[in-house]
């Protein structure tokens, strides 16, 4: 479990600061239609949200992923077969109307470019999970464990300090 939680949890984190910057997605979540969709960037539980709660995500695809284990681990090109059934399931083929999947096309209002902006940061963190958690199997060092620890813990101190930052400015007008 702590490897998929580790993973996840650096993976979903680099991926949105990069989207985050590259996308720009302060002005584009103030935009359009995306903005009665998505929270401004600068909400103090968007910071939480980015960091220290995507633990509770890294835990519920723990339970989904580890009965299987063996087949991403032991087969021939499982990691792959791991990124492929991450797309589909949880980008592609999500069963709510989210920006990017089949329902999201059908259901939503967003144009087709709002839609498919998310692909690039979905990709890289799908690309950046797979990686982190293949290191952890093909070199099994307890270094890579102290580094992920160190990472995680990082990822959620900066969280937890971005959510009161923001709270402290949202309540004291600074």
């Amino acid at each position: 479990m702590w490897r998929i939680i580790a993973a996840h949890t650096i993976a979903y984190f680099i991926a949105g600061i990069f989207a985050m910057n590259l996308f720009n997605y302060d002005e584009l979540f103030a935009s359009n239609t995306l903005s009665l969709l998505m929270r401004p960037i600068t909400e103090p539980i968007i910071a939480l949200g980015g960091g220290a709660l995507q633990i509770i995500r890294g835990i519920i695809m723990a339970l989904v992923l580890l009965p299987l284990r063996k087949v991403f681990t032991e087969e021939k090109y499982g990691f792959l077969k791991l990124g492929v059934l991450i797309l589909g399931l949880s980008v592609m083929s999500t069963f709510a109307a989210a920006t990017g999947s089949v329902e999201g096309l059908i259901y939503t209002k967003l144009s087709f470019t709002e839609h498919i902006i998310g692909y690039f940061e979905a990709i890289l963190w799908i690309s950046l999970f797979v990686g982190i958690l293949w290191t952890f199997y093909k070199f099994e060092k307890k270094a890579i464990n102290v580094i992920a620890i160190v990472l995680v813990v990082l990822i959620v101190l900066m969280s937890i300090a971005g959510y009161f930052a923001g709270d402290l400015e949202e309540c004291c007008f600074l």
